[in-house]
């Protein structure tokens, strides 16, 4: 009688494991934050570094000759949390940034799912799309028109924001709401692009890596690989976009009409070349991000998992 009990007792062990698990949207808001506040905290002077390097124009004298100008300079003109100048304007972003960024994705793919549970990497691809803009709209483009004015406010002869939120007061003062706004256009684009290439990257190596088991752990440093091959692809595929983005949140935003004047302008007086400016430093930075976000988020993902049931 106990030998025909032994496949049954097999068939049940073997369909949760063949289904992968989902993430609630609340765990992924959760754990993206907190991955979004300590990555940006690490990584920010290479972020200034490249922002000061776009804003840089070739049609002013140069004043920075690279990057280690650009630090030398910066250091030497305001100390060491001269690299620091716009942190508070990030961090404040930041938080709310990959929170909603990664809830959207979650709540997009457990609806894009197979019946196992399991996301292709086309299906990756238009969650982080998805993510991407959402996080554009809600978030980064008001977060990001303040980070640049504050940074493009130090290195003018007389810097008039005194911190956070006297700068944002001066902003909505002077341009109203539209001032936090500024290259809305621009900025969906390059936050869609960016999150589409990286979710596509990262859910075509995920499903590698974990072949036919869709719950087979990935440790840390994996996953950290995974992040920075997924940046660096980012990178390539859309610092054009960073560069436009950039010019039309800068304080001479006014000089051009639209997001598609500012690429015109670029290209006609700068070249093709001028599109890739801060490529280096940016490089660096998201490779170092990506995985670093990415390492936390499933970290606390797995922690979430095991004081909060929600299956």
């Amino acid at each position: 009688m106990p030998a025909p009990a032994a496949p049954r007792s097999l068939a049940a062990a073997a369909a949760p494991a063949g289904k992968a698990k989902l993430t609630h949207p609340g765990k992924a808001i959760l754990a993206g934050g907190l991955a979004g506040g300590i990555e940006i905290c690490i990584t920010f002077p290479t972020e200034y570094v490249k922002t000061q390097l776009q804003l840089d124009e070739k049609a002013n004298p140069p004043r920075y000759k690279g990057i280690g100008d650009c630090v030398k300079q910066t250091v030497r003109d305001h100390g060491v949390r001269g690299l620091y100048r716009g942190l508070s304007s990030l961090l404040y972003g930041s938080i709310p940034k990959a929170a909603v960024r990664f809830g959207m994705f979650e709540f997009l793919s457990n609806r894009m799912r197979d019946e196992q549970g399991r996301l292709d990497s086309t299906r990756g691809f238009i969650c982080g799309l998805g993510a991407g803009m959402a996080e554009a709209v809600a978030v980064v483009c008001p977060m990001e028109t303040v980070k640049v004015k504050f940074i493009h406010d130090q290195s003018s002869p007389n810097p008039k924001y005194r911190g956070f939120f006297h700068g944002v007061r001066e902003i909505v003062r002077e341009q109203g709401l539209k001032g936090t706004y500024q290259g809305l256009t621009a900025t969906v684009l390059k936050q869609g692009s960016n999150q589409a290439i990286r979710f596509f990257v990262m859910t075509s190596l995920r499903n590698w890596y974990k072949g036919d088991n869709p719950n087979k752990a990935i440790n840390p440093f994996i996953t950290g690989v995974f992040g920075a091959i997924a940046g660096a692809a980012s990178v390539f595929g859309n610092t054009p976009l960073d560069v436009v983005k950039t010019r039309m949140q800068g304080l001479e935003a006014h000089k051009y009409k639209n997001t598609w004047d500012c690429a015109y302008q670029i290209m006609k007086h700068e070249g093709p070349l001028a599109f890739y400016k801060g490529t280096v430093p940016r490089l660096g930075r998201v490779c170092l991000d990506v995985a670093i976000v990415f390492i936390i988020y499933d970290e606390v993902v797995k922690l979430l998992d095991k004081v909060w049931k929600t299956d």
